[in-house]
């Protein structure tokens, strides 16, 4: 008979404790040691005065992603999350006064494109159909497996699906193929921000993500993304996951090519046959395992950007907000460029706001509202002078500005209370490098697949990653792949280890 196996994960994100339940389902001894006091990571919750707060995640995309891991968990995503769709996905404000409502709605679409570039309906749905074509291809071919060497990406058949992906042409150039307007190039390009990308430097392909949002819809489930945590947690507790919460991890232990256990900050010493480091991946090898050499290689990647999240307590509902609106400016290149290439933020940002007593009014309390506005900037980058203080006046007065002009006016009157988070803040609080909380690791082509840092440790055999900075990558539905995946390498090694 084999001995059960006791597998320590570091970190209650979402990659951790859905790798946790996934493991305990199939016989392991799970523990799992956080540092915060309260579980999710980048997926938290915080509730104030009957206001609900999503802390990152705000919108559930890709919904066949999430089946595919919840199916294994025995979860059953609309039943015990009680999803609703949400249409319009999101209503976008332009700054010549355009509102522009993205929905699944093909005649209400329609009818929208037509106003705005007659013709063009017809190809929306040819770059939909091609959007999703990438998504399939994408999910299938290069995210949905492990990679145990180089000879799975580096063949014939992967130079094929690159050349499928139109990989080497830049999503806004592909996009002038479908929309001459340039308010709908953006409507059909900005949900790379997302992933933290630039979609002027972005690989064509990424016409995936509103390919998949118009094709599988976006849901929002009932009591906030943090649903999703609960649901993990509670399916782990009843396979025997233990949790322990405001545990922080001082250090990896490890004795020649074998991980022995994990330190704690309080000197005690945690027993392990497996690791999982559910942490971003920069901050594991620079403080976890203390390896300079791979840490150096690290900081030589691509990072993804960051945000600056207001919390609102509203006294009054502002009803020309949807569930998610997204106010794009002009001109909208010369923005992304102060975020990317200055590291700083234009005085008229882009930015969107999450309303979720739309579709759920326990979000707030009766007829007052919650609202996190999330303004995308620059990552903690110590080669820039960024002076944090001053960007986030700047990111808080641009919104208010640009909301008076929407005709949502005197919103600071009504505000009962306000709290902010950072990308200093992000990274103090999670451990995420340079505070880039879409995920440390942007995605590219060179940072996807085989060449995206791998979900074990190349030298200690029995040390395994999960998370948005190792394969397949960020984002909530990519990390639950990432947890599925990653148990699927240690069921694999351990059963041919036993076999020996």
């Amino acid at each position: 008979m084999i001995a059960q196996k006791k597998v320590v994960i570091i970190g209650a994100g979402i990659g951790g404790i859905a790798a946790a339940a996934l493991l305990a389902q199939k016989g392991f001894d799970v523990e799992v040691y956080e540092k915060n006091n309260s579980p999710g990571g980048r997926c938290g919750q915080i509730i104030r005065e009957g206001h609900r707060f999503d802390l990152g995640a705000t919108i559930l995309l890709m919904p066949s992603l999430y089946r595919k891991v919840f199916s294994e968990l025995g979860i059953s995503l609309d039943r015990e999350l009680q999803t609703t769709s949400l249409d319009p996905i999101y209503k976008l404000f332009f700054d010549n006064g355009l509102e522009f409502r993205f929905t699944r709605n093909e005649e209400a679409m329609k009818t929208q494109l037509e106003v705005i570039e007659p013709g063009s309906f017809k190809k929306y749905q040819k770059y939909i159909k091609e959007g999703y074509t990438f998504f399939n291809l994408a999910m299938k071919d290069l995210l949905i497996k492990n990679y145990y060497n180089l000879f799975q990406f580096v063949n014939f058949k992967s130079l094929l699906l690159l050349l499928k992906l139109k990989s080497w042409k830049k999503h806004t150039t592909y996009i002038r193929r479908f929309f001459k307007d340039e308010h709908l190039q953006m409507a059909f390009t900005f949900q790379n921000i997302y992933v933290g990308q630039n979609p002027f430097n972005s690989p064509a392909f990424f016409a995936m993500l509103p390919g998949a949002e118009i094709k599988e819809g976006a849901l929002f489930p009932k009591g906030g993304m943090h649903r999703i945590v609960q649901q993990l947690l509670e399916t782990g507790t009843k396979s025997g996951v233990k949790y322990n919460y405001g545990k922080p991890v001082k250090k990896i232990i490890t004795n020649g090519t074998k991980a022995v256990g994990i330190l704690l900050e309080d000197e005690t010493l945690i027993n392990a046959d497996l690791v999982i480091a559910n942490v971003d991946l920069p901050y594991v090898y620079n403080k976890l395992l203390i390896d300079k050499k791979k840490t150096k290689s690290l900081n030589g990647k691509k990072y993804a950007y960051s945000a600056i999240v207001f919390h609102w307590g509203l006294d009054k509902v502002f009803p020309q907000l949807e569930h998610h609106s997204v106010f794009l400016s002009d001109p909208y290149e010369n923005g992304l460029n102060r975020i990317f290439k200055d590291k700083s933020l234009s005085d008229n940002p882009s930015f969107y706001i999450h309303s979720p007593v739309r579709t759920d009014p326990s979000a707030a309390p009766k007829n007052h509202d919650t609202l996190s506005v999330i303004v995308p900037v620059a990552h903690v980058d110590t080669n820039y002078s960024q002076d944090w203080n001053r960007i986030n006046q700047i990111a808080r007065s641009g919104v208010i500005r640009r909301l008076q002009k929407s005709g949502i006016e005197n919103i600071e009157d009504h505000i009962k209370f306000e709290f902010c988070y950072m990308p200093k803040k992000w990274e103090r609080t999670y451990n995420v490098a340079k505070g880039s909380v879409f995920g440390s690791l942007r995605h590219s082509i060179f940072q996807m697949g085989y060449f995206r840092p791998h979900n074990k440790h190349r030298k200690i055999k029995n040390l395994y990653f999960a998370g948005g900075s190792t394969h397949p990558g960020n984002g909530v539905p990519l990390v639950l792949l990432s947890a599925k995946l990653t148990t699927e390498r240690i069921l694999k090694e351990y059963l041919n280890l036993n076999k020996e």
